[in-house]
């Protein structure tokens, strides 16, 4: 008997170390991010408790200075994948780069008032000082003008004063009351928040308002397409990763109080603030529904930004051509030799112009 015993007990030991041993095998992912982004904290939570680990695969996370230089470090292969928004990732693949998108959150921001400006409604707006954090084509931007439209038939970008700035900027203006309004990214609203000025609209309601849901992802890791495919494994890993870190910050106001100096905030109403938006950001489902939000959400970019002629060309080629045929591919499904017989079978019905239309239309975030 003890000799069965001892047997077994070897035996046990050694399935634990070919099991450990396999949950190694999925590498080291390369993560590039800005160095004091909110991406940092989540990041953060999967390093501290390990899930990484738990997963098999070592997560390595590389700060920049700027989104920007992320940006270029995913590009030029000094890592392996970025956060951005789907709108780079579909611009990355009208140019012929393809991407893929695992979905990080459904946060983007809010249009932030001064209390002492007479503003209620968007209508309000007319001749006030609108600060506007990033430019022109800013996505939160582009949708609050669409519901400025549809709700008062009003014109935000000729009928306010619109103010572009970089996040900081516009924030600290509000304060010193030399702007009536800002739009800005959530964890800056956050902060004007706990500071004791309202919310007039969240850029997520505007969408919603628009047709979209509000919790359509707005933010992703992003992957170059022939890497996905190469890890596919391992991405669905960190994938899950992630998951379990949100599902701790979700839950756990103590692991908040943890990470309160990498969020900068010195007082606990601040903190609170924050921890609320992001949890209210976290992605519940991806499926083929949210995946065609997406794409509707887009297409609504588009009517803001181009002739009406476009934006229903770019429709019907979406729903007739582009849904039926890529709509429910999947991360392991979505790879480069797909597309390309794809885009392939378009060429004896549609000119190379027409083909084009696809990449950008068909952004197709993956997982």
């Amino acid at each position: 008997m003890r000799r069965t015993l001892a047997t077994l007990c070897w035996l046990a030991a050694g399935l634990l170390a070919i099991g450990q041993a396999a949950a190694q095998d999925l590498g080291k992912l390369r993560l590039g991010v800005q160095q004091f982004g909110t991406v940092s904290w989540e990041l953060d939570v999967i390093k501290h408790h390990g899930l990484d680990q738990q997963r098999g695969f070592e997560l390595e996370v590389q700060p920049f200075a700027q989104a920007e230089a992320a940006d270029v470090g995913l590009m030029g292969d000094a890592v392996d994948g970025i956060v951005e928004d789907w709108l780079w990732v579909a611009r990355q693949r009208g140019e012929g780069v393809p991407m893929t998108f695992i979905p990080y959150s459904s946060s983007i921001g809010a249009l932030m008032i001064r209390p002492d400006r007479g503003i209620a409604s968007l209508a309000d707006l007319k001749g006030k000082k609108l600060g506007i954090a990033g430019g022109p084509l800013d996505k939160s931007w582009l949708i609050l003008q669409g519901l400025a439209q549809q709700s008062y038939g009003i014109d935000l970008k000729n009928e306010a004063v619109p103010v572009y700035g970089a996040p900081p900027l516009p924030t600290e203006k509000l304060k010193t009351g030399e702007l009536d309004a800002v739009l800005n990214y959530w964890h800056f609203c956050a902060r004007l928040e706990a500071a004791g000025f309202p919310q007039l609209v969240g850029v997520n309601e505007a969408q919603e308002a628009l047709g979209v849901p509000a919790s359509a992802p707005q933010l992703g890791y992003i992957f170059k397409q022939p890497f996905a495919d190469a890890h596919a494994d391992l991405l669905r890993a960190f994938a899950k990763a992630s998951r379990d870190a949100k599902q701790i910050m979700a839950t756990s106001p103590e692991e908040w109080q943890r990470l309160k100096p990498l969020t900068r905030v010195e007082d606990d109403a601040t903190l609170e603030a924050l921890r609320r938006r992001f949890v209210a950001g976290i992605v519940p489902h991806w499926g083929e529904a949210e995946r065609k939000e997406a794409a509707e959400l887009y297409l609504a970019k588009v009517e803001r930004k181009r002739e009406d002629s476009t934006h229903a060309l770019y429709a019907y080629h979406l729903d007739r051509t582009i849904l039926p045929a890529l709509g429910a591919l999947q991360l392991r499904e979505c790879s480069v030799a797909r597309l390309d017989a794809f885009l392939e079978a378009l060429e004896p019905r549609y000119a190379a112009p027409t083909r084009r239309i696809g990449p950008g239309a068909a952004h197709r975030p993956a997982v």
